[in-house]
């Protein structure tokens, strides 16, 4: 059999190698050192504000960012409910209460008509809402131009999870650069990996100086080890730190190959009834994952069936996020619905979109694609 062809394996080679291998050599191995230090000014300048910290995960990032917006036991956090898991648990870490709002159906970001209406009633009810979270879904933008003003006129800070989203902008301008914090992840199948890690980015240098910190297990400047609150051991290490920036120096080629297999999804669906790229259009977008959205009553066929069709290809796919009010452990919590979520989740499938992809692994993908509308004309 073929090998596999992922959804989005890590993209790394010679230049990496290199970094990384200087790194050791350094002697600065971990748990700071040169290349962390370089590597946040690189990810900060490159988002346009002027302070970052590097840490273990995205999910850390997370939770930094919401202790930093002051959620905590006896607040709220709304959280859309269209995302990956390790956004509502950060939340939950702190002791906040998630609260869940659905999504637009073009592109599967917060809906954010929803967003005033729920601020004032829960504000009304007694609820300190700490924070807002945004998700800018496969690399597209949350509409950063109505939610700051949304979450301005509520008085609740932003923070965005662009973990997903490093390289993408809203109209000009860097994801993560919106909010009173922004995330990224640099896990092992995101746009740039440094294996596992993370990092928030902020204007704000008192919040970058608090989340350095409390990522440092809260160690006071002085000789001996002093802690006044509860840290955590969160910092990115200087290896990891160093394969970062050799990604970095990529990233711009790594999105535009990723951009090119979105527009070659694009013209193989073009004709095909009932079909749609999620988020299509949105030009700002680092094109992380392309999902494809069907309407089985129009094409003919589901989403499944081309899943499987392409597994006996050996090619991965992954059907959108199951919305967090449908998962078992959240369950009852409270949540603005209208449909959105639920519908993209049983009708959307996630293609192969890594910019790793060589000429003969496209080209199976696209004979796959293929035989498969072609048996459905």
């Amino acid at each position: 059999m073929s090998s596999r062809i992922h959804l989005s394996p890590p993209d790394v080679g010679p230049l990496e190698e290199s970094y990384l291998l200087r790194a050791v050599r350094s002697g600065w191995v971990a748990p700071a050192g040169p290349d962390l230090d370089a590597f946040e000014q690189e990810v900060a300048d490159r988002v346009g504000v002027g302070h970052a910290v590097g840490v273990s995960s995205g999910t850390a990032a997370l939770h930094l960012a919401l202790l930093l917006a002051g959620a905590g036991p006896g607040s709220v956090v709304v959280v859309p409910t269209l995302t990956f898991a390790a956004t509502v648990n950060a939340a939950l870490y702190t002791g906040a209460r998630p609260v869940f709002v659905d999504c637009e159906l073009g592109t599967g970001n917060l809906d954010v008509d929803l967003l005033p209406d729920l601020l004032v009633r829960l504000r009304r009810s007694g609820e300190r809402v700490a924070a807002v979270v945004s998700v800018d879904l496969n690399g597209a933008c949350a509409d950063y131009g109505r939610l700051v003003t949304v979450c301005r006129d509520a008085e609740v800070p932003l923070v965005e999870d662009s973990a997903q989203a490093l390289g993408s902008t809203y109209q000009g301008r860097s994801a993560g650069s919106f909010g009173l914090v922004g995330v990224f992840s640099f896990n092992g199948n995101k746009i740039l990996t440094t294996s596992s890690g993370g990092m928030l980015v902020s204007h704000d240098p008192g919040v970058i100086a608090q989340a350095r910190h409390l990522a440092t297990q809260a160690r006071e400047p002085v000789p001996h080890y002093e802690h006044r609150e509860i840290g955590y051991n969160y910092r990115l290490s200087n290896l990891l730190a160093a394969l970062g920036r050799a990604q970095l120096r990529r990233l711009d080629a790594m999105i535009e190959r990723r951009r090119s297999l979105r527009e070659r999804y694009a013209k193989l669906f073009s004709a095909v009834p009932g079909t749609r790229i999620l988020g299509d259009g949105e030009t700002g977008s680092n094109c992380w994952l392309t999902s494809l959205v069907v309407d089985p009553a129009v094409a003919g066929w589901q989403t499944a069936d081309l899943g499987a069709h392409l597994a006996r290809y050996n090619i991965e796919t992954r059907p959108m996020y199951k919305p967090m009010h449908r998962q078992p452990v959240h369950r009852g919590r409270t949540t603005v619905l209208t449909g959105a979520a639920d519908r993209l989740f049983a009708t959307s499938i996630s293609l192969p979109s890594g910019s790793r992809l060589d000429g003969e692994e496209t080209g199976r993908l696209v004979t796959a694609v293929e035989s498969f509308l072609d048996s459905h004309r």
